[in-house]
């Protein structure tokens, strides 16, 4: 089960025109001004020119924003963004499966990335769904339907912060995944957890806080998957969260860093941001869109 939210990476692609030294030009934090696509250093960038065949010169613009390295689906945003945007220029049209198989593909295989594959598909469709993935690697996304009132109910108790750490989360992940073999019990427990999520959520009878307590279990769970997912700071914020009202939280993404998602009551959420004022509180709506085309001019 997965939401996307307001925060973008925006990325720009235009054909370079040939009057400079360098055939591609990539801005990000970085400025890259190379004559091949092997030359390139960022790692997304070169992968997916690499796959796109891509012969014309290209400039290529990013910004965002949230920071990369964050577990917020940063990374996997920009893959999906770019994929669409070269597939664009192209004039060629991209399912949302297509796109999000496309940008899996890219981060998985051709970077070799130790990755999940829910971040492509929520960058690629939008919205708030049910994905369900197969042995045979495909997959099937479900919109969850929920009432216009609990959806606000349920937005109102969520509340993220940037802890300031950015890490890799490959770095983070790839420790669980040698673990998973020895964590059997807490993965089919976590799985477990999702149906029981959603008969909260579409249960306009049933308190809202339930899903906060489960969302504790699952994240008492995930610290068992590594030791690497949580630090002695990462504690400290959800025991200075808790001390203040918070019901329970989350580290987003692999863990070790990045954002923290808190679920507290909305008369509590004052609070709970003074405690943490050191953080870094963003605000956030739900987003029913993926990635789209802004501006296309052939």
């Amino acid at each position: 089960m997965a939401t996307t939210i307001d925060k973008y990476c925006y990325i720009s692609c235009r054909y370079l025109p040939p009057f400079f030294d360098h055939l591609h030009r990539i801005v990000y934090s970085k400025n890259e001004t190379v004559k091949t696509i092997e030359e390139i250093k960022h790692p997304s960038v070169r992968a997916t020119l690499t796959w796109a065949g891509c012969e014309k010169g290209l400039e290529i613009h990013h910004d965002a924003d949230l920071p990369a390295r964050s577990g917020i689906g940063s990374s996997s945003a920009f893959t999906v963004g770019l994929v669409k945007a070269v597939k664009s220029l192209e004039g060629k049209y991209v399912s949302n499966q297509d796109l999000a198989t496309q940008a899996i593909h890219i981060e998985q295989d051709l970077i070799k990335e130790s990755v999940g594959s829910q971040d492509q598909i929520s960058s690629a469709f939008g919205g708030f769904n049910h994905i369900e993935f197969n042995r045979d690697d495909t997959f099937q996304v479900s919109p969850l339907v929920l009432g216009v009132d609990r959806l606000k109910e349920f937005q109102s108790h969520l509340m993220i912060f940037f802890t300031g750490i950015s890490r890799f989360a490959s770095d983070v992940a790839i420790k669980k995944i040698r673990n998973f073999k020895n964590r059997r019990a807490e993965l089919k427990c976590m799985g477990e957890m999702v149906p029981e999520s959603i008969k909260i959520l579409q249960s306009s009878n049933t308190s809202i806080d339930d899903f906060g307590k489960l969302l504790g279990e699952s994240w008492k769970l995930k610290q068992s998957l590594s030791d690497k997912v949580s630090t002695p700071i990462i504690n400290n914020i959800f025991e200075e969260a808790k001390n203040a009202g918070a019901i329970s939280g989350k580290l987003l993404g692999a863990g070790g860093g990045g954002f923290v998602m808190l679920f507290v009551k909305p008369d509590l959420q004052m609070r709970v941001r003074e405690r943490l004022k050191n953080l870094t509180y963003v605000p956030f709506q739900f987003t029913s869109s993926g990635s789209r085309v802004m501006y296309y001019s052939p």
